[in-house]
């Protein structure tokens, strides 16, 4: 699956199941919580923190969740990621095309 067919099927759920998009806003801070949720997982699974009983360890499904609601604002506000993402690691692949190599804590 590309990135354009993953934009086009979160289009369609939403279009068919999800009635609308909700707000950019609304989807923005539900993106906070997603990944409020996400850390949560890795702050128990590879952190110092345990699970409680009744928390999942469920760290696929919230990636999912995070990507889910990235890809609905991306397309609310017209971003193609896959253009984006190519464009992001042309500029990383340049911009810090020795930045690592040369950081001495690494």
């Amino acid at each position: 699956m590309t990135f354009k067919d993953a934009q086009e099927e979160v289009d369609q759920w939403i279009k068919t199941v999800g009635v609308r998009y909700f707000s950019e806003l609304t989807n923005t801070a539900i993106l906070m919580e997603e990944v409020g949720e996400l850390a949560k997982v890795m702050a128990r699974r590879y952190g110092e923190q345990s699970f409680k009983e009744g928390d999942k360890d469920n760290l696929e499904d919230e990636m999912a969740d995070v990507l889910w609601v990235l890809i609905c604002l991306a397309n609310q506000t017209g971003v193609d990621l896959e253009k984006a993402f190519i464009e992001n690691m042309k500029k990383k692949s340049t911009r810090d095309k020795t930045r690592h190599k040369e950081n001495l804590k690494l």
